[in-house]
């Protein structure tokens, strides 16, 4: 059996999207996008009928956003993450939105062909905040490796 990584990590806005303090977020959104569905080892993104995730309020906290993706391999979403033109938004990221104290970012293997649901995205997140990293949840700071496959 294959794995492939999923991803789900949160925001918390500034403003509404349509605020202009969020402007050079919401320009760059279709090209981040594209970015990412045009990288190495990339496999799926959640989107809304809007083509994208930022419509999703899965929180209480309407100002939280909501992004998740699939990719081939932990190097795939790191590379994408940390080495292309998506570090300038990452960079950026205290323009526009507040730092979180709770788990905003999480990582799991699921298996191939397997696309994550909101609520196991936010079952990751609740996890990894509960109970740290572990191989069922991680972050890029504290990866675990793919399950073995049989």
């Amino acid at each position: 059996m294959e794995y492939h990584l999923a991803q789900v990590n949160t925001a918390r806005m500034h403003a509404d999207l349509d605020d202009p303090l969020m402007s050079g977020f919401v320009q760059r959104l279709d090209e981040i996008n594209t970015l990412a569905d045009c990288s190495k080892g990339f496999v799926w993104r959640f989107q809304t009928e809007e083509g994208d995730a930022t419509y999703l309020r899965p929180f209480d906290d309407q100002q939280i956003l909501f992004n998740m993706s699939v990719w081939e391999t932990f190097d795939d979403l790191r590379n994408y993450v940390y080495a292309s033109k998506h570090v300038e938004l990452l960079k950026s990221k205290a323009s526009w939105f507040t730092k979180l104290s709770e788990a905003h970012l999480a990582l799991w293997w699921v298996k191939k062909g397997h696309l994550p649901t909101v609520d196991e995205a936010l079952e990751k997140l609740h996890s990894l905040e509960a109970n740290g990293p572990s191989s069922g949840v991680f972050t890029f700071a504290k990866p675990y490796p793919m399950p073995k496959t049989t």
